[in-house]
């Protein structure tokens, strides 16, 4: 009978060693309460070009660099590759000319190193391939940095808004790295990079019209299925040379692009959305976030039915250069601007020939 007690003790003791026990996330994005949440019915806050820092830049479309986003609130970060002459990922706003955000390399470290400080916390990242590069590129890229291992793959593609996995589950299996791609998303040796448009459809971009319509405009799929995503940034006509102009971020209407309520406003659209889509919108890509003093995260709150933030986000830089800004507002990165204007000119005599634009989402 003490031989049958004492082997069971070990036993039982070798499987509690053998076995780690269940960990079980207690607060998720901030909030006690999402953890039991489904990630395709929560609304994030994303960073139009989140790389493309500057606040005197006309091809900028935020103030503070990647780490101080995450740090304030955002939780999807929008980004533009392009391939260099030299075969390396770089993300640049229409062309390497006009704004190179230097190696997406670089710019996945410090994902990497904020992700490795805050393991309560989902993200998404939204890569505009606008080179149609192989997945590989990118793969080689997340594997270098070390992120694959935090890369969520969904269990089937299109993966309909329902049945996402918690955040929770998420925080729990350690995959809380949730990578989209707009295009070459397909190979199935990447399965972390998944393919935006049979996932998510989106609303217009390059918007002047601050109605900000809540219609479709781009997707792959059953959008009656998919998450859903609103670009909700405001956009004029502005010089560049001359009187030659081109479409970039409308600061002056900031604070009421970025506002809870009214005509133009953040909040407004979702109301729109919501009452044409019977659901809120999963993703909220905004320009110059920090513009309403956090006005942006309380909208997502409200639709998330979870307290507003009490953190204080870093205030806008009006006409003032970011110490935590990209390469591209540092002095060595000066000539490439130049350079870029130059280019751009004459871009921009070809774009006009055709009716193109100079810069794109």
């Amino acid at each position: 009978m003490l031989t049958q007690v004492v082997a069971r003790f070990l036993l039982l003791s070798l499987l509690a060693y053998a076995i780690p026990p269940l960990k079980r996330a207690t607060v998720c994005n901030g909030n006690a309460d999402l953890c039991s949440r489904s990630f395709g019915n929560i609304s994030f806050v994303g960073a139009h070009d989140s790389y493309a820092v500057g606040s005197t830049n006309l091809a900028a479309n935020q103030d503070y660099n990647v780490t101080q986003q995450l740090k304030d609130g955002i939780r999807m970060l929008q980004n533009q590759a392009h391939s260099t002459d030299s075969g390396e990922i770089h993300l640049c706003h229409t062309n390497c000319f006009l704004y190179d955000g230097g190696p997406l390399s670089d710019y996945l470290q410090s994902v990497k190193m904020w992700m490795e400080s805050n393991p309560q916390d989902v993200l998404s990242i939204l890569i505009v391939n606008i080179n149609n590069l192989a997945a590989s590129a990118f793969g080689q890229v997340f594997q270098s940095v070390g992120l694959v291992d935090l890369a969520f793959v969904p269990q089937s593609n299109p993966l309909p808004a329902t049945q996402w996995p918690t955040l929770g589950d998420m925080i729990d299996s350690g995959k809380r790295l949730v990578v989209f791609m707009d295009n070459g998303a397909n190979d199935t040796n990447f399965p972390y990079l998944i393919p935006e448009f049979t996932n998510i459809w989106e609303t217009a971009f390059d918007v002047t019209d601050p109605s900000f319509s809540c219609a479709v405009n781009r997707s792959q799929g059953d959008t009656s299925q998919q998450m859903y995503l609103i670009n909700h940034f405001l956009d004029s006509n502005q010089a560049i040379l001359g009187s030659v102009s081109s479409l970039a971020p409308d600061k002056e209407q900031l604070n009421v692009t970025n506002a809870v309520s009214g005509p133009g406003s953040l909040g407004g659209q979702t109301t729109d959305c919501i009452a044409q889509n019977g659901r809120a919108p999963n993703f909220m890509l905004v320009d110059f976030y920090d513009y309403g003093e956090g006005s942006v995260f309380q909208v997502a709150a409200s639709l998330n039915g979870v307290p507003a933030p009490t953190n204080t986000i870093a205030p806008p830089l009006i006409n003032s250069s970011s110490s935590s800004s990209n390469p591209s507002t540092s002095s060595a990165a000066t000539v490439r601007q130049v350079w870029g204007l130059i280019t751009a000119y004459l871009t921009l005599a070809t774009a006009f020939i055709s009716g193109g634009w100079l810069i794109t989402s």
